[in-house]
C-alpha cells in the first residue's frame, strides 16, 4: 500500500519535504501545482474567462442538502495543458497525449533569480547547461521539465503576474512575463529526449512573443506545455515524479489539468 502526504495548494509544509519524509518514513509527499478555478483564474487576455452558475444549492424539499453548478471556461486559462495541435496542425490533440508524456521523472530549473528582476527575462541554453553542471548530469531522458521564473507568487493579480489587466487584442502588446527562449526550446528538442515542459507564467513564450517560436517548436515534436504552475518553490532540482492529468476533452487542443509533484 502507498502512503502520501499531502500539501495542499499555496499552503508550505511544515517542514522542506526530504525533512517530512524523514520524519515520516516510507510515505510521499504530493505537492499540488494547481491554482484553482474561480473569478480570479488568469486567462490569456483575449479567452473566456471561468464562469460559474448555481443549478441548486440548498436544503430539498425532501429534506437532504443539495448542491449543483455549471462551469464554463476557455481551454487556456488557470493552470492547464497545451496539446500539440495547439500549434501544430499534425499534433496530438489532449485526448491523444501518452499517459507517458504525463507521468513520470522530473527535474525543476530555478531561474527566478534572473526571472523575478525582469520580467521579459527569456529562459537561456546556458540555464539549462548551467543546471546540468550544478548536478553533473545532463537532463536525463524522458523528463518532465518544470521551470521556475517565480512568478507564480503574483498570481492573481493581473498586472504584476501578466503585465496588464487590460482585455481584448490591444492587450496582447501589453503583456510581460518570463518564457523560454526559442533557442532553447531548439537546444532541448536537438540535444535532450524531454517528456513534457512546464512553467510557473502564463505561456511557455514570454509575453512579448508575437510568433510564439517556442511553443512552435515544442508542440512540433508532440512535446505538450503545462502552464500557470504554482508551488514550484517546494521541489528539489531533481528525484521527484510529476502527474499531470488534463481533462481528456476529445479534439481538444488544450484543457484544464490537475498537476501534482510526488517527492520520495
Amino acid at each position: 500500500m502507498i502512503l502520501w502526504v499531502l500539501v495542499a495548494c499555496n499552503q508550505r509544509p511544515t517542514a522542506e519535504p526530504d525533512e517530512q519524509a524523514q520524519q515520516q518514513p516510507g510515505k510521499k509527499v504530493l505537492v499540488d501545482l494547481s491554482h484553482a478555478y474561480s473569478d480570479e483564474t488568469v486567462y490569456w487576455v483575449t479567452a473566456r474567462e471561468f464562469e460559474m452558475d448555481t443549478v441548486f444549492e440548498g436544503q430539498t424539499e425532501k429534506g437532504y442538502y443539495y448542491s449543483a453548478y455549471n462551469f464554463s471556461t476557455a481551454e487556456h486559462g488557470g493552470t492547464h495543458i497545451d496539446a500539440p495541435i495547439h500549434f501544430s496542425e499534425s499534433g496530438k490533440t489532449v485526448d491523444q497525449i501518452p499517459l507517458d508524456k504525463l507521468i513520470g521523472d522530473a527535474i525543476k530549473i530555478d531561474v527566478s533569480s534572473k526571472a523575478l528582476n525582469n520580467p521579459d527575462y527569456l529562459i537561456t541554453v546556458q540555464d539549462l547547461k548551467d543546471w546540468e553542471h550544478q548536478h553533473g548530469i545532463p537532463i536525463p531522458d524522458g523528463s518532465i521539465v518544470l521551470l521556475q521564473t517565480g512568478f507564480s507568487q503574483y498570481y492573481p493579480n493581473k498586472v504584476e503576474y501578466l503585465g496588464t489587466n487590460e482585455r481584448g487584442e490591444h492587450a496582447v502588446k501589453l503583456l510581460h512575463f518570463p518564457g523560454l527562449s526559442p533557442e532553447a526550446a531548439e537546444w532541448l528538442v536537438q540535444n535532450r529526449n524531454i517528456s513534457s515542459i512546464g512553467i510557473d507564467t502564463p505561456s511557455i513564450d514570454y509575453g512579448q512573443s508575437q510568433y510564439f517560436k517556442s511553443h512552435v517548436i515544442l508542440l512540433g515534436e508532440n512535446i505538450p506545455a503545462f502552464e500557470n504552475l504554482t508551488n514550484l518553490d517546494q521541489l528539489p532540482p531533481k528525484g521527484f515524479e510529476i502527474v499531470a492529468l488534463p481533462m481528456k476533452i476529445q479534439g481538444g487542443s488544450g484543457a484544464p489539468l490537475r498537476i501534482v509533484a510526488l517527492l520520495p
